[in-house]
């Protein structure tokens, strides 16, 4: 995927193949979807309806609508993408297939993690609830286990022919070191383990994905488990929802249509999310996100400084 060690070697280990590389175009795209939300949180609710010389444009609107346009942006890429990979013949494998809404729920937490700051991460909600620390934490320790164990359970098809080793489980850290550090880091560790499990697994064929694994005590498939990823990710989104409720924490305008954009920058990414780097490129999806990242890129400076008045 790049040149860090992976956030997860046990993981790779089990895995039956060499992890998918992430393509530089979507590396870059995320940045600067990622860089845009940082830079519009200081856009006040009261100044949406400033003023905004939309660029490239002889219109006039609101900065309102320039989150409407990124958005706009996210979901003509993804048709683009789509159609470019369709007329090369690049099709995404069945492990990509059934783990690419993860993409999509990432995008969506991180929209709602990106505006609360460090701080927000250790406040007690009360009444026994869960600081967000906590629940990413447990996010994380589980996406470690969703990918790793499935890994293994292939390694053991066609059906499991010993108990699960418990050496996949003790170097796992607790939930509060797994989620330790800044927002920044928490989410840096999200991405990781999400961009690996998917790395690792997305190569999959329908008769890997049909293995039999297990999960909360019961029989499942690989493709079961891998599925979890999104709906896991989806449920403790609505956990850290009612947590804000709990500190009293209102959500403004701006933080809404911010975390709009990412969801629809998760959509985008799903595209190509278990494609590797090479056939990105060649097909030229990767150029087609390389240019949405610099229209991305040039919208933002004209609405803050139209906010700013």
């Amino acid at each position: 995927m790049n040149e860090r060690a992976p956030v997860d070697p046990q993981l790779v280990a089990w895995s039956p193949a060499a992890p998918i590389r992430l393509a530089p175009e979507v590396v870059a795209i995320r940045a600067a979807v990622d860089g845009a939300g940082r830079r519009l949180l200081s856009v006040p609710d009261d100044r949406l309806e400033a003023d905004w010389a939309w660029p490239g444009s002889s219109s006039r609107v609101d900065v309102r609508y320039g989150f409407f346009r990124l958005f706009e942006l996210m979901e003509i890429t993804r048709g683009s993408v789509a159609s470019t990979l369709a007329s090369n013949g690049v099709v995404q494998e069945p492990g990509a297939r059934r783990g690419g809404a993860s993409t999509v729920a990432r995008w969506s937490l991180h929209g709602l993690l990106l505006p609360l700051g460090d701080a927000a991460l250790d406040r007690d909600p009360g009444n026994g609830e869960w600081p967000i620390r906590e629940t990413m934490g447990h996010v994380l320790n589980t996406q470690r286990f969703y990918s790793r164990f499935t890994a293994w359970w292939l390694t053991q098809a066609p059906e499991p022919a010993a108990p699960v080793p418990d050496a996949l489980g003790t170097d796992v850290p607790e939930p509060a070191v797994e989620a330790a550090g800044s927002m920044d880091d928490v989410r840096a560790k999200l991405d990781d383990l999400v961009d690996l499990s998917m790395a690792s697994l997305g190569a999959l064929t329908e008769e890997q994905l049909a293995v039999p694994a297990r999960w909360s005590g019961g029989e499942v498939t690989g493709g079961f488990r891998i599925g979890r990823w999104a709906s896991h990710l989806r449920e403790h989104t609505i956990q850290v929802e009612k947590t804000l409720v709990m500190l009293d924490r209102p959500i403004p305008e701006v933080e809404r249509l911010i975390r709009m954009v990412f969801e629809a920058y998760g959509r985008l990414d799903e595209t190509v999310f278990g494609l590797d780097s090479d056939l990105v490129a060649q097909s030229g999806a990767g150029a087609v996100l390389t240019s949405t990242a610099a229209d991305v890129e040039q919208l933002i400076p004209s609405m803050v400084e139209a906010a700013e008045g």
